[in-house]
Protein backbone atom coordinates (compact mmCIF):
# COMPACT_ATOMS: atom_id res chain seq x y z
CA UNK A 1 0.00 0.00 0.00
CA UNK A 2 2.75 2.68 1.03
CA UNK A 3 5.13 2.10 -2.32
CA UNK A 4 2.02 2.20 -4.01
CA UNK A 5 0.84 5.43 -3.07
CA UNK A 6 4.23 6.58 -2.88
CA UNK A 7 4.36 6.18 -6.72
CA UNK A 8 0.99 7.28 -7.74
CA UNK A 9 1.24 10.80 -5.60
CA UNK A 10 4.83 11.33 -6.96
CA UNK A 11 3.96 11.00 -10.21
CA UNK A 12 0.83 12.74 -10.01
CA UNK A 13 2.58 15.73 -8.63
CA UNK A 14 5.20 15.38 -11.39
CA UNK A 15 2.11 15.41 -14.01
CA UNK A 16 0.68 18.25 -12.44
CA UNK A 17 3.25 20.28 -12.63
CA UNK A 18 4.44 19.84 -16.15
CA UNK A 19 1.29 20.05 -17.37
CA UNK A 20 1.02 23.55 -16.10
CA UNK A 21 4.43 24.34 -17.53
CA UNK A 22 3.39 22.79 -20.88
CA UNK A 23 -0.28 24.61 -20.65
CA UNK A 24 1.04 28.03 -20.55
CA UNK A 25 4.54 27.48 -22.92
CA UNK A 26 3.87 24.54 -24.90
CA UNK A 27 6.36 21.80 -25.38
CA UNK A 28 9.18 23.02 -27.51
CA UNK A 29 9.73 26.56 -28.67
CA UNK A 30 11.36 27.46 -31.73
CA UNK A 31 12.90 30.88 -32.36
CA UNK A 32 16.08 32.87 -33.28
CA UNK A 33 19.25 31.45 -32.06
CA UNK A 34 20.22 33.84 -29.46
CA UNK A 35 23.01 32.23 -26.82
CA UNK A 36 23.74 35.06 -24.79
CA UNK A 37 19.72 35.83 -24.46
CA UNK A 38 18.12 34.64 -20.74
CA UNK A 39 15.14 32.97 -20.63
CA UNK A 40 12.48 36.07 -19.86
CA UNK A 41 13.80 38.47 -22.23
CA UNK A 42 12.10 39.74 -25.16
CA UNK A 43 12.96 37.92 -28.63
CA UNK A 44 14.64 39.26 -31.43
CA UNK A 45 11.89 39.22 -34.25
CA UNK A 46 12.17 36.29 -36.95
CA UNK A 47 10.02 36.31 -40.37
CA UNK A 48 7.39 33.36 -40.41
CA UNK A 49 8.99 30.47 -42.17
CA UNK A 50 7.10 27.96 -44.17
CA UNK A 51 10.09 25.87 -44.74
CA UNK A 52 10.54 25.27 -40.80
CA UNK A 53 6.64 25.13 -40.55
CA UNK A 54 6.84 22.22 -42.88
CA UNK A 55 10.31 20.55 -40.67
CA UNK A 56 7.71 21.28 -37.68
CA UNK A 57 4.29 19.64 -39.31
CA UNK A 58 6.36 16.47 -40.54
CA UNK A 59 7.13 15.45 -36.99
CA UNK A 60 4.74 12.34 -36.29
CA UNK A 61 4.68 13.69 -32.55
CA UNK A 62 3.48 17.00 -33.66
CA UNK A 63 0.12 17.95 -32.25
CA UNK A 64 -0.13 22.03 -33.27
CA UNK A 65 2.11 25.10 -33.93
CA UNK A 66 1.19 28.28 -33.18
CA UNK A 67 3.59 31.63 -33.03
CA UNK A 68 3.80 33.90 -30.61
CA UNK A 69 6.07 37.19 -29.31
CA UNK A 70 6.87 38.68 -25.92
CA UNK A 71 7.06 42.75 -24.58
CA UNK A 72 7.24 44.18 -21.34
CA UNK A 73 5.30 46.57 -19.74
CA UNK A 74 3.66 48.62 -17.32
CA UNK A 75 0.41 47.95 -16.22
CA UNK A 76 -1.19 50.60 -14.06
CA UNK A 77 -4.60 49.83 -12.27
CA UNK A 78 -6.62 52.30 -9.84
CA UNK A 79 -3.63 52.52 -7.04
CA UNK A 80 -0.14 51.07 -8.00
CA UNK A 81 1.74 49.85 -11.06
CA UNK A 82 3.11 46.33 -11.86
CA UNK A 83 5.60 45.21 -14.39
CA UNK A 84 4.68 42.18 -16.31
CA UNK A 85 5.73 40.42 -20.09
CA UNK A 86 2.82 40.19 -22.00
CA UNK A 87 2.87 37.09 -24.26
CA UNK A 88 1.02 37.43 -27.73
CA UNK A 89 -0.49 34.63 -29.22
CA UNK A 90 -2.86 34.42 -32.56
CA UNK A 91 -6.80 33.87 -32.70
CA UNK A 92 -6.03 29.97 -33.07
CA UNK A 93 -3.54 29.52 -30.15
CA UNK A 94 -4.93 26.57 -28.18
CA UNK A 95 -6.68 27.68 -24.90
CA UNK A 96 -8.07 24.57 -24.54
CA UNK A 97 -4.68 23.49 -23.39
CA UNK A 98 -5.15 25.99 -20.00
CA UNK A 99 -8.72 25.63 -19.53
CA UNK A 100 -8.06 24.34 -16.22
CA UNK A 101 -6.14 27.80 -14.99
CA UNK A 102 -9.45 30.45 -15.65
CA UNK A 103 -10.57 31.29 -12.79
CA UNK A 104 -13.03 33.99 -14.29
CA UNK A 105 -14.09 35.72 -17.41
CA UNK A 106 -13.29 34.57 -20.94
CA UNK A 107 -9.62 34.52 -22.96
CA UNK A 108 -9.13 37.27 -25.15
CA UNK A 109 -11.38 37.93 -28.15
CA UNK A 110 -9.65 38.02 -31.58
CA UNK A 111 -10.82 41.37 -33.89
CA UNK A 112 -10.55 40.88 -37.69
CA UNK A 113 -8.86 43.98 -38.36
CA UNK A 114 -6.50 45.54 -35.85
CA UNK A 115 -5.88 44.08 -32.74
CA UNK A 116 -7.48 43.04 -29.74
CA UNK A 117 -7.73 45.35 -26.78
CA UNK A 118 -8.54 42.79 -24.19
CA UNK A 119 -6.05 41.34 -21.83
CA UNK A 120 -5.60 38.16 -19.73
CA UNK A 121 -4.21 38.25 -16.25
CA UNK A 122 -3.28 36.07 -13.53
CA UNK A 123 -4.69 36.27 -10.18
CA UNK A 124 -1.85 38.08 -8.59
CA UNK A 125 -1.64 40.78 -10.85
CA UNK A 126 -5.18 41.18 -10.21
CA UNK A 127 -4.79 41.47 -6.75
CA UNK A 128 -2.04 43.85 -6.61
CA UNK A 129 -3.62 46.33 -9.24
CA UNK A 130 -7.27 45.52 -7.77
CA UNK A 131 -8.50 44.72 -10.72
CA UNK A 132 -11.73 42.57 -11.48
CA UNK A 133 -13.02 41.34 -15.02
CA UNK A 134 -14.00 44.00 -17.10
CA UNK A 135 -12.23 46.53 -15.48
CA UNK A 136 -10.59 49.00 -17.45
CA UNK A 137 -5.93 49.80 -17.50
CA UNK A 138 -3.42 51.10 -18.92
CA UNK A 139 -0.83 49.46 -20.34
CA UNK A 140 2.84 51.53 -20.84
CA UNK A 141 5.69 50.41 -22.88
CA UNK A 142 8.75 51.94 -23.07
CA UNK A 143 10.39 51.41 -26.50
CA UNK A 144 14.21 50.99 -27.88
CA UNK A 145 14.58 54.89 -28.37
CA UNK A 146 13.15 55.39 -24.51
CA UNK A 147 9.97 57.31 -26.12
CA UNK A 148 6.79 56.03 -24.08
CA UNK A 149 3.14 54.15 -25.57
CA UNK A 150 0.62 53.71 -23.80
CA UNK A 151 -2.19 51.55 -24.71
CA UNK A 152 -6.03 51.42 -22.85
CA UNK A 153 -7.04 47.61 -22.25
CA UNK A 154 -9.49 45.60 -21.08
CA UNK A 155 -8.97 42.65 -18.42
CA UNK A 156 -11.45 39.91 -20.46
CA UNK A 157 -10.40 37.25 -17.88
CA UNK A 158 -8.28 36.19 -15.03
CA UNK A 159 -6.24 32.61 -15.17
CA UNK A 160 -4.36 30.93 -11.99
CA UNK A 161 -1.42 28.47 -12.54
CA UNK A 162 -0.46 28.28 -9.44
CA UNK A 163 3.19 28.15 -10.54
CA UNK A 164 4.68 31.84 -8.81
CA UNK A 165 7.18 32.35 -12.13
CA UNK A 166 4.77 32.50 -14.22
CA UNK A 167 1.72 34.62 -12.33
CA UNK A 168 4.28 37.19 -11.05
CA UNK A 169 5.45 37.91 -14.86
CA UNK A 170 3.14 37.62 -17.40
CA UNK A 171 -0.11 38.28 -18.95
CA UNK A 172 -1.79 37.05 -22.18
CA UNK A 173 -2.43 39.89 -25.65
CA UNK A 174 -2.79 39.58 -28.98
CA UNK A 175 0.38 39.16 -30.98
CA UNK A 176 -0.78 42.01 -33.42
CA UNK A 177 -0.29 44.66 -30.18
CA UNK A 178 2.99 43.39 -29.97
CA UNK A 179 3.69 43.68 -33.46
CA UNK A 180 2.69 46.88 -34.04
CA UNK A 181 4.48 48.06 -31.20
CA UNK A 182 7.74 46.60 -32.10
CA UNK A 183 6.89 47.99 -35.50
CA UNK A 184 7.24 44.32 -37.25
CA UNK A 185 5.21 43.30 -40.36
CA UNK A 186 2.75 40.76 -40.04
CA UNK A 187 5.19 37.71 -40.66
CA UNK A 188 7.90 38.99 -37.96
CA UNK A 189 7.51 36.86 -34.68
CA UNK A 190 9.12 35.92 -31.80
CA UNK A 191 8.71 32.40 -32.40
CA UNK A 192 7.09 29.04 -32.50
CA UNK A 193 5.06 27.25 -29.49
CA UNK A 194 4.91 23.54 -30.59
CA UNK A 195 2.44 20.90 -28.83
CA UNK A 196 3.19 17.53 -28.89
CA UNK A 197 0.66 14.41 -28.15
CA UNK A 198 3.48 12.98 -25.06
CA UNK A 199 5.38 15.28 -22.82
CA UNK A 200 7.48 12.06 -22.26
CA UNK A 201 9.29 13.04 -25.41
CA UNK A 202 9.58 16.73 -25.36
CA UNK A 203 13.60 16.55 -25.70
CA UNK A 204 13.31 14.01 -28.18
CA UNK A 205 11.07 15.70 -30.62
CA UNK A 206 13.32 19.18 -29.96
CA UNK A 207 16.22 17.40 -30.76
CA UNK A 208 15.04 15.88 -34.22
CA UNK A 209 13.90 19.33 -35.26
CA UNK A 210 16.97 21.53 -34.31
CA UNK A 211 18.70 18.97 -36.30
CA UNK A 212 16.71 20.08 -39.88
CA UNK A 213 15.62 23.85 -38.96
CA UNK A 214 17.76 26.27 -41.07
CA UNK A 215 20.83 28.38 -39.94
CA UNK A 216 19.71 31.04 -36.98
CA UNK A 217 16.74 28.64 -36.06
CA UNK A 218 16.89 27.16 -32.46
CA UNK A 219 14.88 24.92 -30.87
CA UNK A 220 14.57 23.50 -27.09
CA UNK A 221 12.38 21.83 -24.74
CA UNK A 222 10.52 23.89 -22.02
CA UNK A 223 12.10 21.25 -19.83
CA UNK A 224 15.10 22.98 -20.89
CA UNK A 225 14.22 26.34 -20.77
CA UNK A 226 13.10 26.29 -17.50
CA UNK A 227 15.75 23.38 -16.05
CA UNK A 228 15.32 24.25 -12.03
CA UNK A 229 11.77 23.36 -12.06
CA UNK A 230 11.98 20.19 -13.86
CA UNK A 231 15.25 18.99 -11.82
CA UNK A 232 13.55 19.64 -9.01
CA UNK A 233 10.33 17.22 -10.28
CA UNK A 234 13.23 14.86 -11.27
CA UNK A 235 14.57 14.49 -7.91
CA UNK A 236 10.77 13.18 -6.91
CA UNK A 237 12.14 9.89 -8.96
CA UNK A 238 14.90 9.40 -6.04
CA UNK A 239 11.85 10.04 -3.02
CA UNK A 240 10.23 6.79 -5.02
CA UNK A 241 13.10 4.77 -4.85
CA UNK A 242 14.15 5.38 -1.38
CA UNK A 243 10.71 4.93 -0.05
CA UNK A 244 10.01 1.58 -1.90
CA UNK A 245 13.73 0.41 -0.79
CA UNK A 246 12.45 1.03 2.94
CA UNK A 247 9.11 -0.45 2.60
CA UNK A 248 10.89 -3.69 0.99
CA UNK A 249 13.10 -3.86 4.00
CA UNK A 250 10.56 -3.44 6.47
CA UNK A 251 8.05 -6.25 4.90
CA UNK A 252 11.31 -8.56 4.57
CA UNK A 253 11.75 -8.06 8.17
CA UNK A 254 7.67 -8.58 8.99
CA UNK A 255 7.74 -11.59 7.02
CA UNK A 256 11.12 -13.38 7.95
CA UNK A 257 9.77 -12.22 11.56
CA UNK A 258 6.31 -14.57 10.48
CA UNK A 259 8.13 -17.34 9.40
CA UNK A 260 10.63 -17.46 12.89
CA UNK A 261 7.50 -17.37 14.73
CA UNK A 262 5.55 -20.01 12.81
CA UNK A 263 8.77 -22.50 13.13
CA UNK A 264 9.09 -22.23 16.68
CA UNK A 265 5.60 -22.94 17.18
CA UNK A 266 5.51 -26.19 14.90
CA UNK A 267 8.61 -27.34 16.57
CA UNK A 268 7.28 -30.27 17.56
CA UNK A 269 5.39 -31.08 14.56
CA UNK A 270 9.40 -30.29 12.52
CA UNK A 271 10.75 -32.78 15.04
CA UNK A 272 7.59 -36.00 14.61
CA UNK A 273 8.06 -35.33 10.90
CA UNK A 274 11.88 -36.06 10.85
CA UNK A 275 11.34 -38.96 12.76
CA UNK A 276 9.03 -40.02 10.42
CA UNK A 277 11.00 -40.26 7.96
CA UNK A 278 10.61 -36.70 5.97
CA UNK A 279 13.49 -34.93 4.61
CA UNK A 280 14.46 -31.03 5.27
CA UNK A 281 13.24 -30.12 1.79
CA UNK A 282 9.42 -31.40 2.12
CA UNK A 283 9.45 -29.62 5.67
CA UNK A 284 10.86 -26.73 4.55
CA UNK A 285 8.11 -26.19 1.64
CA UNK A 286 5.60 -26.59 3.53
CA UNK A 287 6.75 -23.39 5.22
CA UNK A 288 7.77 -21.55 2.47
CA UNK A 289 4.16 -22.32 1.35
CA UNK A 290 2.58 -20.70 4.31
CA UNK A 291 4.59 -17.83 4.18
CA UNK A 292 4.10 -17.47 -0.28
CA UNK A 293 0.35 -17.32 1.22
CA UNK A 294 1.16 -14.65 3.65
CA UNK A 295 2.85 -12.64 1.45
CA UNK A 296 0.36 -12.97 -1.32
CA UNK A 297 -2.27 -12.12 1.24
CA UNK A 298 -0.60 -9.20 2.13
CA UNK A 299 0.04 -7.74 -1.33
CA UNK A 300 -3.43 -8.24 -2.28
CA UNK A 301 -4.75 -6.44 0.54
CA UNK A 302 -2.38 -3.60 0.62
CA UNK A 303 -3.01 -3.02 -3.47
CA UNK A 304 -7.17 -3.23 -2.71
CA UNK A 305 -6.17 -0.59 0.12
CA UNK A 306 -3.79 1.60 -1.86
CA UNK A 307 -5.98 1.85 -5.23
CA UNK A 308 -9.13 2.66 -2.74
CA UNK A 309 -6.92 5.52 -1.63
CA UNK A 310 -6.08 6.67 -4.47
CA UNK A 311 -9.66 5.97 -5.94
CA UNK A 312 -11.13 8.40 -3.08
CA UNK A 313 -8.49 11.14 -3.45
CA UNK A 314 -9.16 11.29 -7.29
CA UNK A 315 -12.61 11.59 -6.98
CA UNK A 316 -12.94 14.17 -3.50
CA UNK A 317 -9.44 15.35 -2.84
CA UNK A 318 -9.90 15.24 0.57
CA UNK A 319 -5.80 15.28 1.03
CA UNK A 320 -4.59 19.11 0.77
CA UNK A 321 -1.13 21.67 -0.53
CA UNK A 322 -0.52 24.86 0.35
CA UNK A 323 -0.40 25.70 -3.08
CA UNK A 324 2.59 28.55 -2.86
CA UNK A 325 5.04 26.09 -2.07
CA UNK A 326 4.10 23.21 -4.19
CA UNK A 327 2.13 24.63 -7.17
CA UNK A 328 -0.42 22.50 -6.82
CA UNK A 329 -3.95 23.00 -3.87
CA UNK A 330 -4.35 19.18 -3.74
CA UNK A 331 -2.87 16.13 -3.85
CA UNK A 332 -2.96 14.60 -7.58
CA UNK A 333 -3.40 10.80 -8.18
CA UNK A 334 -1.65 9.34 -11.39
CA UNK A 335 -1.68 5.46 -11.19
CA UNK A 336 0.81 3.47 -13.73
CA UNK A 337 -0.89 -0.42 -13.85
CA UNK A 338 2.56 -1.50 -15.04
CA UNK A 339 4.52 -0.17 -11.71
CA UNK A 340 2.41 -1.20 -9.80
CA UNK A 341 2.36 -4.74 -11.42
CA UNK A 342 6.26 -4.95 -10.70
CA UNK A 343 5.77 -3.45 -7.40
CA UNK A 344 3.69 -6.48 -6.31
CA UNK A 345 5.85 -9.14 -8.30
CA UNK A 346 9.34 -7.27 -7.23
CA UNK A 347 7.88 -7.50 -3.49
CA UNK A 348 6.43 -10.97 -4.01
CA UNK A 349 9.76 -12.42 -5.48
CA UNK A 350 12.39 -10.74 -3.25
CA UNK A 351 10.45 -11.40 -0.15
CA UNK A 352 10.15 -15.13 -0.77
CA UNK A 353 13.68 -15.23 -1.44
CA UNK A 354 14.53 -14.01 1.67
CA UNK A 355 12.21 -16.22 3.54
CA UNK A 356 14.38 -19.44 1.97
CA UNK A 357 17.44 -19.03 4.54
CA UNK A 358 16.19 -18.61 8.09
CA UNK A 359 13.50 -21.88 7.03
CA UNK A 360 16.41 -23.80 5.73
CA UNK A 361 18.91 -22.86 8.97
CA UNK A 362 16.36 -23.53 11.66
CA UNK A 363 15.06 -26.76 9.72
CA UNK A 364 18.35 -28.31 8.99
CA UNK A 365 19.92 -27.64 12.81
CA UNK A 366 16.97 -28.77 14.73
CA UNK A 367 17.02 -32.39 16.21
CA UNK A 368 14.29 -34.93 16.34
CA UNK A 369 14.36 -35.93 20.06
CA UNK A 370 14.54 -32.22 21.34
CA UNK A 371 12.64 -30.98 19.56
CA UNK A 372 9.26 -34.01 20.27
CA UNK A 373 10.43 -33.19 23.72
CA UNK A 374 10.12 -29.29 23.66
CA UNK A 375 6.15 -29.89 22.96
Amino acid sequence: MAMILTIAFTQGFQYAIANKMYGFSGHIRVQRFEPDKVDIAEEQPITANDSVLNIIHQDPDVQSVQAYATKYAILKGPESFEGLLLKGVGSAYPFNNMKDFLKAGNWIQFTDSGYSKEINISTYTANQLKLQVGDKLFTYFIQADGSKRVRPMRVAGIYKTGIEDYDRINAIVDIRLIQRLNNWTAQEIGGYEIFIDDYSKADSVSNRIYDQLPHRWNSRSVSEIYGNIFDWLNLQNTTIAIVIIIMILVAILNLVTCLIILLLERTHMIGLLKSLGSRDKTIQQIFLYHGAIITFGGILFGDILGLLICWLQKKYGFITLPEESYFISKAVVRINWMQVCWVDAGTFLICFMVLLLPSFLIIRKLNPVKAIAFN
